[in-house]
C-alpha cells in the first residue's frame, strides 16, 4: 500500500527545501515528498507550474497532502489543483497547519500508513480551532 505524499509549498525557496529536508532527516524516504518556493526570478513567491510538478513529484495513489506558508501558497496550491483533473483533486487536501511542524508530523503519520483524512487531521491539529 502506497503512503501519502507530502508537498511543501513555501514563499521562500530555501524555507521550502529545508523544511522537505527536515522530513527527510527526520521521517526518511517512506514518504513521497516533494516542495515548490519562490517564484520564476529566484525572489519570495510562489508559483502554479512549480506546485503542480511538485504534486506529480510526491504524487500517490494514497493521496497528497500539502503544506502552505503564506495565503498567497493556499491561493496558488488551490488554483493548482483545480487544474487536475477530478480524480486526482479528490485525493488532494491541503493543511491548515504550520509549515514545518505540520510537515514533519504530517509525513510521519503518512509513514505509517495512515490515510489522506488522518494525516490531514493531525498536521492540523498542531492549530487550535
Amino acid at each position: 500500500m502506497a503512503n501519502v505524499g507530502i508537498v511543501i509549498v513555501s514563499h521562500s525557496a530555501k524555507v521550502a527545501e529545508g523544511a522537505a529536508d527536515m522530513v527527510r532527516q527526520m521521517v526518511g524516504d517512506e514518504v513521497p515528498l516533494a516542495w515548490a518556493g519562490g517564484n520564476g526570478d529566484g525572489g519570495l513567491g510562489t508559483d502554479v507550474g512549480q506546485i503542480l510538478a511538485a504534486i506529480d513529484a510526491a504524487w500517490s495513489e494514497a493521496g497528497v497532502a500539502i503544506l502552505v506558508d503564506l495565503g498567497g501558497a493556499e491561493t496558488n496550491s488551490e488554483m493548482a489543483v483545480e487544474m487536475l483533473d477530478d480524480a486526482r483533486q479528490k485525493r488532494i487536501v491541503i493543511c491548515n497547519a504550520p509549515i514545518v511542524e505540520g510537515a514533519v508530523i504530517a509525513a510521519t503519520e503518512a509513514s505509517g500508513g495512515s490515510p489522506l483524512d488522518i494525516v490531514k487531521q493531525t498536521a492540523e491539529e498542531l492549530y487550535p480551532q
